[in-house]
């Protein structure tokens, strides 16, 4: 599970490439913004090529500084990643986005679908050459991409399951207004799903119950969440670390509160199970015991949550700062966190059986 976090979105590419590295391919990647980008990029394209298809989006969206010859340490690191960032902001990102012209304020408006800061062909582009759709949607990988309902603001999760997926639903999971317009499918119009939930926990967990009640059992799940924006942290000292710890909470997404709220539900099922086996046999059919038993997976689920911690020299652009030198820092960050994860782990309590759900929060410690 991918969130969104736009140039962040380096550190999952670090963090799936260590996961693969070990010898873990997943059976579903569910994301939302960069989250789904990253996600139509593993799973559009076959086992063996999803890291070099991962590094040559990066690559391309970084180019703009890769030439540059010197990188600045200490203090002077912010103020540099403040001018890249504010260098695509006025420029746009390679094989991402480019600025309107004329811009939307100064043109007769047309449709919605055209009102926006950035023009996002770029990306469709790239998406078309970098992810085999056809893969994507028939292959072993199922795919789910959340995106917003501009105009009811309803959370809408558009799933291979249900859906032939193409580059536009993935546009629309990562339309964040004003800068890019909202993605037109099937006459709605869409926008970034990060606007109302930027982690897709909640879905993927009820797909779970769902799944595990039409089919009567349900497979393990081993879930990792990597998340780009942490929702506990320092109280800031300045203008620039209140847009960034802003954007921590905003974009977090309560995702501990859905864990704990889902956590409940898995404990409330448990018990409703146990209590309908010590029924007589003619209650154990009941409607109610029936809800309560049926409010979670009767299966086990292991949730890894990894989180991205920013260092010292971000700040509140760190979003939208997209230079080569901080997309690999934020690469080999995944990679590193998650190599160190997965040395220190304790996989026999970990993936315990019968213990219905449990989550684990991959912190430094």
């Amino acid at each position: 599970m991918l969130q969104g976090g736009g140039a962040l979105g380096a550190y999952q590419a670090g963090a799936f490439t260590a996961l693969s590295d070990a010898g873990l391919s997943p059976d579903w990647v569910a994301g939302t913004s960069i989250g789904a980008i990253n996600c139509a990029l593993i799973a559009g394209n076959p086992k063996g090529e999803r890291g070099n298809a991962l590094k040559t989006f990066w690559e391309r969206v970084t180019k703009a500084t890769a030439g540059l010859p010197f990188v600045p340490t200490g203090a002077a690191r912010s103020q540099w990643n403040t001018a890249a960032a504010m260098g695509a902001m006025f420029f746009g990102v390679p094989g991402f986005f480019s600025p309107r012209m004329p811009g939307s304020a100064f043109s007769p408006f047309r449709s919605p679908d055209a009102v926006s800061v950035y023009d996002t062909s770029p990306l469709r582009e790239t998406l078309l050459e970098l992810v085999d759709f056809d893969l994507l949607n028939d292959g072993p990988v199922r795919v789910s991409l959340g995106a917003v309902n501009v105009e009811n603001g309803n959370m809408v999760y558009f799933d291979s399951e249900t859906t032939r997926l193409g580059p536009e639903h993935i546009m629309a999971s990562g339309a964040l207004p004003p800068a890019f317009a909202p993605i037109e499918i099937d006459g709605a119009l869409y926008w970034d799903g990060g606007l109302v939930s930027n982690a897709p926990l909640q879905y993927v967990l009820e797909e779970g119950v769902r799944l595990t009640n039409e089919t009567g059992n349900g497979s393990p799940m081993l879930i990792f969440q990597v998340d780009l924006f942490s929702a506990s942290g320092a109280a800031p000292r300045t203008l620039g670390e209140i847009e960034a710890r802003e954007k921590d909470i905003r974009f977090s997404s309560r995702t501990r509160a859905a864990t704990q709220r889902m956590e409940i539900a898995a404990q409330v099922a448990k018990i409703a199970r146990s209590l309908g086996d010590k029924l007589p046999a003619e209650w154990r059919d009941d409607p109610d015991l029936k809800r309560l038993m049926n409010v979670a997976a009767n299966t086990d689920v292991t949730l890894l949550h990894l989180i991205y911690r920013q260092t010292a020299y971000e700040n509140g652009q760190k979003d939208y700062e997209f230079s080569r030198a901080s997309m690999r820092e934020h690469w080999q960050a995944g990679e590193r966190d998650v190599r160190r994860i997965h040395a220190k782990a304790d996989w026999d309590v970990l993936l315990a059986h019968g213990e219905g759900m449990k989550s684990f929060d991959l912190g430094r410690q």
